[in-house]
């Protein structure tokens, strides 16, 4: 006796793209352009995942570089959402988590504003340490597709 079985198969939303990058001005500006590269592919919009991911590139290239050591970018869409995770191999160097950064004091500071755009931009974002070296800074967003 044959029996056919049929399976409904649901398109899939679940999308991931992870990278290592060298911690310099250019690794920071590549993970934003392969950022933009790869939602515009999925088809999802991308200015403010560019946005979280240039800071967080940014900082992982002067605050969390270690000669020779890479730092990797991971984009994971599930749903409506995405999350973008930046880790470094400066585990020793954690950045304050959400509600603990605070603004430069001088208004005229070149820096120090990274964490606080990523703050205003994400729907959620933190700090995880380890394994040891490493720490990954995340961010997720709420996409509308």
């Amino acid at each position: 006796m044959n029996q056919e079985i049929l399976r409904t198969q649901h398109p899939s939303t679940e999308q991931t793209f992870s990278v290592l990058l060298s911690p310099t001005r250019r690794g920071a500006r590549l993970a934003r352009l392969l950022t933009v590269a790869h939602l515009g592919a999925w088809g999802l919009p991308s200015e403010t995942a560019a946005h979280i991911v240039a800071e967080l590139a940014a900082n992982a290239s002067v605050h969390g570089r270690v000669q020779g050591r890479d730092f990797q970018l991971a984009l994971a869409v599930s749903g409506q959402r995405l999350r973008i995770e930046v880790t470094d191999t400066r585990g020793d160097s954690v950045p304050p988590g959400p509600g603990a950064v605070k603004a430069p004091e001088d208004d005229h500071a070149e820096n120090g504003r990274g964490l606080l755009i990523v703050e205003a931009l994400a729907d959620h974002w933190g700090v995880v340490p380890g394994p040891v070296p490493r720490k990954t800074v995340w961010a997720e967003i709420g996409l509308v597709r």
